[in-house]
């Protein structure tokens, strides 16, 4: 039952005002939310004359979190490569307007707002500092593509800011960003969503399924590979920086070093300073469905051993990993990381396969495939993902396979359902991408806490690793 507060304002009231709140008290059920919206235009009301209060706040703003047909307003962050694909693919979903590209190059960000101009009627404005954008009453929510050492103090200054948030993989660059973002989700009552795309995947939700359903007996045992030829990124030396590049904003969590000839756009992901390696960079796909298919969370324990062998650079990261990872129950799985040796694996540069008393299943893109396990793999079923002949589609879940993980994101802001992808799930994923490479950077054998994913027993690699040193003034306080 909902209580209204009725109250006596110094001024001539604002009755069409007081109607909205009325009803803004019916359709709302957070509680929370409702007393909050109440009491802020309680205060502007007293504080602001009849005709200012009309006009100053749309009077249905709030229904952006309960009207399926309202709008939502996005702003993009870090456009070069993937950012410009998920802005290509939310301009195309119905009733979502891009209305901000943040770049801190603005020739990406020139390039992304011509891109989006072509099928949107309304032009983005181009920003570089996010914080700028952040300002801005009408943006809902803001999806965050920029370089890992951004992503955590992104999505924290925009739920801060009321705005949902959906964050690429990794969502942190170090665990304990991960355990603050899943703080300020429940704080700010605000969407966090990671871009961990395979979990709004039709197909892979189905495997998933089958697998939960015994369709291979009992699940013990799963591989995840990632494959690919990436050329040496040589020793860098300090260089000028490029022109329409804002590079101190760039860096703004991470303090400060000079810029160098080999950082950008790309190799940055090899340095710890800014970025978190090929174990989070593509590592996080397939860890992510193995953890789901198995059905785990927090592992007992992860050893990882590799190395940077291929060439010798800046590279600061294994170049080749295999990180092993085992949990309660008797299930275990593995990753196996290549960067630069193209070699595939079941005819996939990536992929997952899992292993059962009965069978086995192949889980590679949107499609899987189940075999007996009578030591020849003969297939008992296939399952293949098949495109919508319409590429422009955007009521079919999967007529653009990062679309429909945006959809799903926007779905939660308008309806208040929970996405498929939720921090807290997210961070279990990346925390185990980030233990491997604290178990490669340490050569330990790392023992986990079942509770929380913390490694116990080996204090100086939490001191070391758990969290990081931040630029000042850019610390992340939920």
């Amino acid at each position: 039952m909902h209580h209204i507060i009725f109250y006596k304002p110094k001024i001539k009231p604002n009755y069409f005002q007081i109607i909205t709140d009325y009803l803004i008290f019916v359709w709302q059920t957070n509680y929370k939310t409702i007393y909050h919206t109440f009491m802020q235009r309680r205060k502007f009301v007293k504080t602001t004359t009849a005709l200012g209060a009309a006009t100053a706040i749309h009077p249905f703003a709030i229904f952006k979190n309960g009207s399926p047909s309202e709008k939502v307003v996005l702003a993009i962050m870090g456009v070069k490569s993937r950012g410009l694909q998920l802005a290509m693919s939310a301009v195309k979903l119905k009733n979502v307007e891009i209305a901000y590209v943040c770049d801190v190059n603005e020739t990406y960000q020139e390039h992304c707002i011509s891109r989006v101009s072509s099928i949107q009627s309304v032009k983005p404005k181009g920003e570089k500092d996010i914080r700028k954008i952040l300002e801005k009453q009408e943006v809902d929510a803001i999806v965050i593509a920029a370089p890992d050492h951004w992503h955590a103090p992104a999505a924290l200054m925009a739920v801060k800011a009321g705005k949902h948030a959906y964050v690429e993989k990794p969502c942190s660059h170090n665990p304990k960003e991960g355990e603050l973002l899943i703080e300020a989700m429940a704080k700010y009552n605000r969407i966090i969503h990671m871009g961990n795309q395979r979990r709004s995947w039709s197909k892979v939700i189905e495997a998933v399924q089958a697998l939960r359903s015994g369709i291979i007996g009992n699940v013990y045992f799963a591989k995840g590979w990632y494959s690919n030829n990436r050329a040496p990124i040589g020793f860098g030396k300090v260089a000028p920086v490029p022109e329409k590049f804002d590079y101190e904003l760039w860096q703004g969590p991470a303090p400060r070093t000079p810029y160098r000839d080999n950082i950008q756009p790309y190799n940055w992901h090899w340095f710890k300073h800014w970025g978190t390696g090929e174990a989070l960079n593509n590592g996080t796909h397939e860890i992510d469905v193995m953890r789901w298919g198995l059905g785990v969370d927090y592992p007992t324990r992860v050893v990882a051993t590799g190395g940077r062998y291929h060439y010798k650079d800046d590279w600061e990261f294994p170049d080749t990993m295999v990180a092993n990872y085992e949990f309660e129950g008797g299930k275990s799985f593995i990753w196996e990381g290549r960067s630069c040796n193209g070699a595939l694996e079941r005819g996939t540069g990536r992929g997952n396969m899992f292993y059962g008393e009965n069978g086995s299943m192949e889980i590679i893109g949107n499609g899987y495939k189940v075999y007996a396990n009578d030591g020849k793999d003969t297939l008992l079923q296939e399952v293949k993902y098949a495109p919508p002949k319409d590429t422009n589609n955007t009521t079919s879940p999967d007529a653009d396979l990062d679309g429909v993980h945006i959809q799903n994101f926007v779905a939660g802001i308008r309806e208040g359902k929970p996405t498929s992808s939720p921090i807290a799930e997210g961070h279990k994923s990346v925390l185990l991408c980030q233990l491997a490479n604290i178990a490669w950077f340490t050569g330990s054998i790392l023992d986990i806490d079942q509770r929380n994913g913390h490694i116990v027993g080996n204090k100086g690699a939490m001191e070391k690793y758990w969290s990081r040193t931040y630029e000042p003034s850019w610390e992340m306080v939920v």
